[in-house]
């Protein structure tokens, strides 16, 4: 069927809308993994009819599991959505809950991440511990890193903060992360350096894709631990290998908003 090649910050997607159409057959892992080799996304998403909502969207990571959340991934789908519709404002039913986002300007969305879940059962972790500082550690071609701050974004976070990104061996960290027991479903790691109260530079190794360009819900979790921690203000510039993201989490109602870019690369054929 035909589908759109897209990106939020460089973290690519595919997005195939089976809106109108019949529900998305299983997919399977090998199918799911054959297609990002073949088009190199970090996230393959299909929309699908609701009721309740503008769409309903399914996510896969590029390792073929399906997951509940995916922050730059719900911006391009909505862009689209809008764009098709003339609307400026539209609302998407997930696994992880439903999704508001709006127009932002030219080629920029903001969607509502809602709430974060910040207890250890809502990451989860493997045994009960103070999320705010986690009792973790991990090390990786002779480095060392420790005591990161764990968020659910509808997806699990544990986010490291370190001095110098540029000597730090992300990838190595980031399996030796992703896999500990201590997260029972995986992990998404983050690694943040704090450049001022304001700013903050990002990189993170999302289970199931790797290394990626940029992370909508990392970036919204690299916040809420920073600003737990007394490190940043609630509203933040995310300075990723791939672009800009601005967050902010709201005092008034506890909602993390994430804004950036999208880019829609054009169309490609796929097997669904």
């Amino acid at each position: 069927m035909d589908a759109r090649l897209m990106n939020g910050a460089g973290n690519r997607f595919i997005l195939a809308d089976r809106r109108g159409g019949t529900v998305t057959p299983g997919l399977t892992r090998d199918a799911v993994r054959a297609m990002a080799a073949a088009h190199r996304f970090d996230q393959l998403l299909v929309l699908e009819d609701c009721a309740t909502a503008d769409a309903f969207m399914r996510i896969w990571n590029a390792d073929g599991e399906e997951v509940g959340a995916c922050g730059n991934g719900t911006r391009a789908a909505a862009w689209a959505i809008m764009q098709g519709g003339g609307l400026d404002a539209v609302a998407l039913e997930t696994v992880g809950g439903r999704l508001h986002a709006s127009d932002a300007g030219p080629m920029t969305v903001s969607v509502d991440m809602g709430a974060p879940r910040l207890g250890w059962q809502d990451i989860p972790l493997a045994r009960a511990m103070d999320t705010v500082t986690v009792d973790f550690a991990a090390e990786a071609g002779g480095v060392r890193i420790e005591a990161p701050g764990a968020v659910s974004m509808g997806n699990p976070h544990a986010v490291f903060f370190i001095r110098d990104m540029d000597s730090l061996p992300v990838a190595a960290l980031g399996r030796e992360v992703e896999l500990d027991p201590l997260f029972p479903d995986r992990v998404n790691a983050g690694f943040a350096q704090i450049l001022d109260a304001d700013h903050i530079r990002l990189r993170v190794w999302e289970r199931g894709a790797g290394l990626t360009a940029a992370c909508g819900t990392g970036a919204c979790a690299a916040l809420v631990a920073a600003h737990r921690r007394g490190l940043c203000e609630r509203r933040v510039t995310i300075h990723a290998d791939g672009g800009d993201l601005r967050v902010e989490w709201r005092e008034a109602d506890d909602h993390v908003i994430l804004t950036g870019p999208v880019e829609d690369e054009g169309p490609v054929s796929i097997a669904l």
